[in-house]
């Protein structure tokens, strides 16, 4: 990212954070760090079992989104302290399609889950609801790719019809 893609009023709170992440996690180019996927990496671990353990869909019913700055709060990440203060100072062309993809994220495996119980609760096809799991699975994967992207310079956020069509 050139100084000309940061507007004026973010620049120079970005360089003064930028400066301070070698040795870090931390991107320099977005102040962004991969360890908040991992938030998003557990949950879906638990769905890809629901086909084998239905009973585990009560585990993931407990699961609630965190925001980048909740999740670090509660981390063990070494750099926790770093990555909570440098989101404030990320830039918003990276700022604004991360967060549109995180609440993506959060609304797939939150409808996902719901839809899921819905079908076990109602004794529906085991192999109705393992290809459910497999497109819920599938479209978070892809989310979380995306805003991995976005932690890495992309900024671009996936439209709504991209995943849509992974949902089927």
């Amino acid at each position: 990212m050139t100084e000309s893609d940061i507007p004026p009023d973010e620049r120079e709170r970005f360089e003064a954070f930028a400066a301070r992440v070698d040795g870090t996690n931390i991107s320099a180019q977005t102040l962004l760090a991969t360890d908040y996927l991992n938030h998003f990496n557990e949950i879906v671990m638990l769905i890809d079992m629901i086909p084998d353990m239905p009973d585990m869909v009560e585990d993931c019913k407990q699961w609630e989104p965190r925001s980048y700055k909740e999740h670090f709060a509660q981390s063990s990440f070494k750099d926790r302290q770093f990555a909570i203060e440098a989101y404030d100072h990320v830039p918003s062309k990276y700022r604004r399609p991360f967060e549109e993809t995180l609440a993506q994220l959060n609304a797939v495996i939150l409808g996902g889950v719901a839809r899921l119980e819905e079908e076990i609760v109602g004794g529906s096809d085991p192999g109705l609801i393992a290809e459910h799991v497999k497109a819920i699975s599938r479209a978070a994967q892809a989310l979380m790719d995306c805003a991995n992207a976005i932690i890495h310079g992309s900024d671009r956020a996936m439209a709504q019809v991209e995943i849509d069509s992974l949902l089927g």
